[in-house]
């Protein structure tokens, strides 16, 4: 299938450059942490709190497993990388794209990260976090943009380049 997965960090911009990546690619675009809020009837924060981290990461596994789009831009959430088989079946209906930043440029972004529902262990800093996830966003990714100080319109030039680039290759 011909989609466009994104990946990383929360605050790196995946939504919003999904949004202007999907209209100029003529795509749909989803958004999996709207996809996982729909299914369970609450924000994630409050799917968190409510389920813990462990349950919040086995849903959304589960919901981004159930993805069938074609010609879609997906934002996913920042920690779709802890499921293995949602990686799995992303990768095998699209290019996945990690879109990185440097950690300082997302603690600038991002505000209280609890309301954000973004997956934390107790005592976790966000510097913590990066440096767990981003050799998970590596392994998973097709390809790598970094979008840390670049403009929208910049980095969705980036990714047709760069998607271009590999249906040429």
């Amino acid at each position: 299938m011909n989609n466009v997965i994104l990946i990383g960090m929360p605050g790196v911009g995946k939504s919003t450059i999904g949004i202007v990546l999907a209209k100029v690619l003529g795509y749909d675009f989803i958004d999996s942490d709207l996809l996982i809020q729909k299914s369970e009837g609450k924000l994630l924060w409050q799917i968190m709190r409510d389920a813990g981290n462990d349950e919040f990461n086995r849903i959304e596994e589960r919901v981004n497993c159930a993805i069938d789009a074609d010609r879609s831009v997906i934002a996913t959430g920042g920690s779709v990388v802890y499921g293995t088989k949602a990686m799995e079946h992303l990768r095998s209906i699209g290019t996945v794209i990690y879109l990185e930043a440097d950690c300082l440029t997302l603690a600038s972004r991002l505000g209280d990260l609890t309301k954000r529902g973004v997956v934390f262990r107790p005592g976790q800093k966000l510097s913590d976090l990066y440096a767990e996830r981003t050799p998970l966003y590596e392994k998973y990714a097709h390809l790598t943009i970094p979008v840390g100080n670049r403009s929208v319109q910049d980095a969705v030039a980036d990714i047709e380049t760069a998607l271009r680039a590999r249906t040429q290759a």
